[in-house]
């Protein structure tokens, strides 16, 4: 069964929706893995070749764009190095995060090879909007307070650098629930136990830009998994504010 569900197709174009979970593509960090995002948009795709414009991390869930062709790839990965595509995401972060603002810490480059880790890398601009949408008080002590308190918030990235949300999320002090490598252990523990699950409270929702080829603007949305959908219940049952 393919886990990946259409959201638009065209002679260029794929959009499609891809579960928390699941690696776009191969990758020396996960040699055992067999199953890969990319295998199963050729599949989509006749069994023809496509070129994953931008990727997903593999514990996000959300919105990925295929090209359908090299040249459209070309034209697509120049428009997004250009700051031309609008991407949305939703994360559910610890604490009450504030109104709105904007995160510009330059982050240093994190090599996909673990062999580079011990070598020195440039550190590139990085640049986040945040706005919140709604916070949480739960009547549970997890740190050292007698509640505990959280925000659903929507991200925009203006710029691309690896785990830039989760990182800037923690710069900020407001961790990404379920991020293992940047989140706060405790957290992740208490919603892992309260759901069944983990998984990375991080969905790509939405992305838009212009067609490559007349021009047209775009904007395709999908919403979070059923699985980040269950966890914000918290926003349903409990004391919300916002």
């Amino acid at each position: 069964m393919n886990p990946l569900t259409e959201i638009y197709r065209d002679s260029q174009l794929l959009v499609v929706h891809k579960p928390a979970g699941l690696l776009m593509h191969r990758s020396p960090i996960d040699r055992h893995e067999t199953e890969f995002a990319l295998q199963y948009a050729r599949s989509m795709n006749g069994g023809a070749h496509v070129y994953p414009v931008h990727r997903l991390d593999r514990p996000t869930s959300g919105i990925v764009l295929f090209a359908r062709d090299q040249a459209t790839a070309r034209v697509l990965g120049l428009a997004m190095m250009a700051g031309e595509f609008k991407k949305t995401y939703l994360a559910l972060v610890r604490g009450w995060a504030p109104e709105q603002g904007v995160i510009d810490h330059p982050l240093r480059e994190e090599p996909e090879d673990r062999r580079l880790k011990g070598e020195e890398q440039p550190v590139r601009p990085a640049l986040t909007r945040y706005r919140c949408l709604a916070t949480t008080e739960l009547p549970v002590s997890i740190e050292r307070y007698p509640t505990s308190r959280y925000s659903l918030v929507e991200l925009k990235p203006e710029t691309g650098r690896k785990h830039q949300l989760r990182r800037h999320m923690k710069h900020i002090s407001h961790p990404i629930i379920g991020d293992a490598n940047h989140g706060r252990g405790r957290h992740n523990r208490y919603f892992a136990e309260r759901f069944g699950y983990g998984r990375l409270m991080l969905a790509a929702t939405e992305l838009e830009l212009s067609h490559p080829a007349t021009g047209e603007a775009l904007r395709f949305s999908a919403p979070p998994e059923e699985s980040f959908r269950t966890v914000l219940e918290i926003f349903e049952q409990d004391t919300v504010t916002g």
